[in-house]
């Protein structure tokens, strides 16, 4: 996370380092980008660059997680409107974040997250929500949630079912860059996929 010093700043400053460092991003992967051109580009000295974060990849997640915030706002609108349905949420949001990332302002910073993706940059993306400081959040999403559709048995149950669908989420994400789908291939893969956690893997009889 950045320094205090940087939230500090003036918000028009900020903006302006943080637009700097999305097109860094945008041209080039992390481990490819420079702190020389985004300081060029901000117009800021190096000095104060390391006043504001530690170093590129702080900065990275930073920006990151902004974005991921987008997402998570989407979602637990979607999740109401859908009166808690876990699936149709899912479904929704992942077509919105289809026209999200297709969107020509993101779509070269997310292809270089995307395809070099880990698991740090997957758990920002999906905002932390298992991390300790997002617990309270956390919560609150899940009291949204309609568990009378859900075949399970608690709430330790529940998180897994989260946790697996998102997984299938950034998977599939990650397949549209890898392998240049179309948006139809990438949401229909999807949705056979998510049918397939609806119905269950096991026949009834072998149960």
């Amino acid at each position: 996370m950045p320094k205090q010093t940087f939230f500090h700043l003036p918000k028009d400053k900020q903006d302006t380092l943080i637009q700097s460092a999305r097109k860094e991003f945008s041209r080039v992967p992390l481990h490819e980008a420079s702190i020389a051109n985004i300081i060029k580009d901000a117009g800021i000295p190096r000095g104060s660059f390391y006043q504001y974060f530690e170093d590129k990849e702080d900065l990275f997640y930073y920006l990151l997680s902004r974005l991921s915030q987008i997402n998570y706002e989407r979602f637990v609108s979607t999740l109401k409107t859908y009166d808690g349905d876990l699936f149709n949420t899912f479904i929704d949001s992942f077509q919105l974040m289809i026209k999200y990332l297709r969107n020509p302002e993101h779509q070269n910073l997310f292809k270089n997250a995307f395809l070099n993706m880990n698991y740090k940059m997957q758990n920002t993306l999906a905002n932390n929500i298992y991390e300790e400081d997002q617990k309270k959040r956390y919560l609150d999403m899940v009291n949204l949630i309609n568990i009378s559709n859900l075949s399970i048995k608690d709430e330790q149950e529940l998180h897994h079912v989260i946790k697996i669908i998102n997984a299938v989420t950034f998977h599939n994400l990650v397949q549209m860059f890898v392998k240049d789908l179309s948006d139809e291939e990438t949401f229909q893969n999807y949705i056979s996929q998510l049918d397939l956690l609806k119905r269950g893997l096991y026949k009834v009889e072998h149960q």
